[in-house]
């Protein structure tokens, strides 16, 4: 049975959602330092490598529209991500007036290799600082913690 936030209230849930942001946080930052994936990127430039990622080519406009930004301020991103050799352009099959976005296989190497290198990093942590009866409570709290972010 589901508790119910309205059925159970805790005077320490202030404190613990203060603690989880703070702790989450050093969390996110300790793994971007082991994984080298942002690099000198922007936030924007991040965003606009994962959507092509996770939704796969995309024109400008289209990306600029799912990022909620400008046609004309994403360019400069596209630009940098071309610079760099992380996206690559090429004529849309169904209008070749539009180029379609795509990352090139040196950014998804790059990916993998950042993924890669966080998740050892974390493995060889979790297995180094806590014991088998500690992962068991933290495989737990991952549980809970899922609950938390489900919709």
């Amino acid at each position: 049975m589901k508790i119910r936030p309205k059925d159970r209230q805790s005077s320490s849930a202030p404190a613990l959602a203060q603690d989880l942001r703070a702790l989450l946080g050093k969390l996110k930052r300790r793994l971007r330092e082991q994984g080298h994936l942002t690099g000198d990127l922007t936030p924007s430039q991040v965003s606009v490598l994962l959507r092509l990622e996770q939704d796969g080519p995309a024109t400008a406009a289209a990306l600029a529209r799912a990022e909620g930004m400008r046609p004309q301020s994403m360019v400069p991103v596209i630009a940098a991500l071309e610079g760099a050799g992380l996206v690559s352009g090429a004529p849309d099959p169904n209008d070749g007036r539009q180029t379609l976005l795509s990352l090139t296989e040196a950014c998804r190497k790059w990916v993998r290799e950042g993924r890669a290198a966080r998740q050892d990093w974390l493995t060889r942590t979790i297995q180094a600082r806590l014991s088998p009866r500690e992962q068991d409570e933290l495989s737990a709290s991952v549980e809970l913690l899922k609950r938390l972010v489900e919709d």
